[in-house]
């Protein structure tokens, strides 16, 4: 609840902070704003994970990641314990990570029991240095190199097959005595209310083979003995609060499974993808995880029943319902304009760099001031980038204390999709990450230097004086 000063003012103190009235239940981390371990200490002061935010910027710089072990691993261990629950056959959590692929992440997923969803040779090769064993791990991607095959191939991970050039492409490079395990992506044709930019089950979509072409791929799989095709895969978009279209999608699939004994292919398993959303804005009201798992698991089984088809091997691949809510990021306040009548504008000193889905997708955030928890909020400003870009603006009317410049602003629910899609705009060096957990802080990932930013550079001899 939000508390008020006598004279009716709100204050910032709790109102975002995870509201546990049963302390025997797990709370959702999908469900909340902030971080599970978060708490005010010292009346003004945010703590997560047992640190002292502003002191981690002292210590670590800003803009700075802060990743909460506890929030990822509880949210790791409640899917995977979910379907253990709910599922009667075997069921394998895949952590999607192009939410946040790096070395820590990878490793604490994989130590919970999880796979490990790639798209990329990049992140491929990041999940086996971090110690995830190669059959859990699934490469995805529409367009898949050669060398991403090969490498993929020669790791005996799971390739997951877009297209007719992929499966062409794995049977001109495979050995016929090593078998290519292999999953099927289709469209399935599902809508969902999401972004337009991260819808990918319609039929419309870059993604997958066309249902329609479904007997023609099964026959040319089913012929083919080097690949070993194990599974079907679809996914219809991801930040979804709705049941419905993975129940519909669920249902689809196991006519997949069938159709598919009629060729002959003995599939064993099912992935339904992800896509839960998360809460990022007061009004969000996702699904638990938990209530998703669940929902997945009863359409499955029925449809199975109905069919009289074993169940089978059934997989998920969440990315941001595991990660975004078990990391903020923290700004130090610099400038600030006041426009008078129209808008005051209040600087970052990070932006589009470490946070494009503003700017690209037109997200919202919520925000506090770490060092002012217990203030009240008087001010509605607009959290302003520092990059030469007018469409740098991270957050559009927030409701906070009165700030100043050396204040520390704390963005939530950037675990996914914000580290992984940073860049180098206006020759920013990328934040550093770091992993809190039992009042330790822990660098993750190195913060670039000037250094690190021209690395990649050549110099013509002929430029140089």
């Amino acid at each position: 609840m939000v508390s008020t000063h006598p004279t009716g003012v709100q204050h910032s103190g709790s109102q975002y902070l995870p509201q546990r009235h049963d302390t025997s239940t797990n709370l959702s981390p999908n469900q909340q704003l902030l971080p599970l371990t978060a708490r005010v200490h010292h009346h003004d002061l945010l703590e997560i994970g047992g640190c002292d935010v502003t002191t981690l910027v002292e210590q670590f710089g800003s803009p700075l990641y802060i990743l909460d072990e506890e929030t990822l691993r509880s949210a790791c261990q409640q899917y995977r314990d979910a379907f253990k629950r709910y599922y009667k056959g075997e069921s394998q959590v895949l952590y999607a990570s192009k939410a946040w692929n790096c070395l820590a992440v990878c490793a604490i997923a994989a130590s919970e029991g999880l796979g490990i969803d790639v798209v990329s040779g990049g992140e491929l090769y990041t999940a086996l240095q971090a110690g995830v064993s190669p059959n859990k791990i699934y490469l995805h991607g529409n367009n898949k190199s050669r060398e991403e095959l090969i490498l993929a191939i020669a790791s005996g991970v799971t390739v997951v097959v877009d297209n007719w050039y992929e499966l062409h492409t794995l049977v001109e490079i495979a050995q016929p005595s090593l078998p290519i395990r292999i999953m099927l992506r289709l469209t399935p044709g599902i809508e969902c209310h999401t972004h337009e930019y991260i819808r990918t089950g319609h039929l419309d979509s870059k993604f997958g083979f066309d249902p329609n072409d479904l007997d023609e791929v099964f026959t040319f799989v089913s012929q083919q003995s080097a690949l070993n095709c194990v599974g079907v895969h679809a996914h219809i978009g991801s930040q979804i609060f709705e049941r419905q279209p993975h129940q519909d999608l669920a249902a689809v699939m196991v006519q997949w499974l069938r159709d598919a004994t009629k060729f002959g292919l003995n599939i064993t398993e099912l992935n339904v993808g992800g896509g839960l959303g998360i809460k990022y804005i007061e009004s969000d009201d996702p699904p638990s995880i938990e209530e998703w798992v669940k929902a997945i698991c009863q359409v499955i089984q029925e449809a199975c029943a109905a069919e009289n088809l074993p169940l089978p091997k059934l997989l998920s691949e969440p990315g941001r319902s595991l990660i975004a809510t078990a990391c903020v990021t923290a700004y130090t306040i610099g400038s600030s304009k006041v426009i008078p009548e129209i808008r005051t504008y209040v600087a970052i000193d990070g932006g589009m760099s470490d946070n494009p889905r503003p700017i690209t997708y037109q997200s919202v955030y919520r925000a506090v001031v770490a060092n002012k928890m217990s203030f009240p909020l008087t001010e509605t400003v607009t959290i302003a980038g520092k990059h030469c870009e007018s469409g740098d603006i991270l957050i559009k009317n927030a409701l906070l204390p009165k700030t100043q410049s050396g204040d520390i602003l704390v963005v939530m629910g950037t675990g996914a999709y914000n580290y992984s899609m940073a860049s180098n705009y206006n020759r920013l060096p990328r934040p550093a990450a770091v992993v809190v957990a039992n009042s330790e802080a822990n660098l993750i990932l190195q913060r670039e230097t000037y250094e690190d930013l021209i690395r990649q550079d050549r110099l013509p001899e002929r430029l140089k004086k």
